[in-house]
């Protein structure tokens, strides 16, 4: 039986993509891309979710390309233009999942520590969970295992009886193994189809 229910934030939530920034600073989609997959990228920015600063990993990027010095600075520094708000249906769900009174509901987000207070400050929702664990506050991210542990461990969470929902597969694989039910987030109709298909029906 299910008594907890944790989503992953960003791409669940709320729509975060760097892509809302840059699309105003390059006027070819092409370069923006190849920015995006070759000097700030989805690895190097886990870095600042794992618990390094946002300027360090700002710096390390600028000394090893200084000819993009000034678009690497706007990733932090107009970061909250890659925010574009909740993501309705998702909300929707989860305060469904609240209002029921079923379900204790937590976060598990790969999210620096530094920027989520600004996320936080801007949605509602985010005040709802009845925990949250930010990965670079802890300093230790997702698929790691320990990292789903303190989550269990700190709100006293059994694995059989909690449902994770995120949008990376491989986060997805990673609570499967630790004997966690889990939902890989497409969108949130075919989230509410998955919830409907467990008998948790809202």
């Amino acid at each position: 039986m299910i008594k907890a229910i944790i989503f992953d934030l960003g791409g669940v939530l709320i729509d975060w993509n760097p892509k809302y920034l840059y699309k105003n600073i390059f006027t070819d989609e092409s370069e923006m891309q190849n920015f995006l997959n070759t000097v700030c990228t989805n690895d190097w920015n886990e870095e600042q979710d794992g618990g390094r600063t946002l300027e360090e990993g700002t710096e390390v990027l600028v000394k090893k390309f200084p000819e993009h010095e000034e678009n690497i600075r706007a990733y932090y520094g107009r970061w909250e233009e890659m925010l574009n708000g909740e993501i309705e249906g998702t909300v929707e769900i989860f305060k469904e999942l609240k209002d029921s009174g079923k379900y204790k509901i937590y976060a598990l987000t790969n999210w620096s520590a530094e920027t989520f207070p600004i996320a936080q400050s801007k949605y509602e929702s985010l005040s709802w969970f009845d925990g949250i664990v930010v990965s670079g506050t802890e300093k230790m991210k997702k698929p790691s295992t320990a990292f789903f542990q303190l989550l269990l461990d700190r709100y006293q969470l059994k694995a059989e009886e909690a449902l994770f929902i995120d949008d990376n597969f491989r986060n997805v694989n990673a609570a499967l193994k630790m004997g966690i039910d889990s939902i890989h987030f497409i969108s949130p109709e075919e989230l509410r189809a998955e919830l409907a298909d467990r008998g948790e029906r809202i």
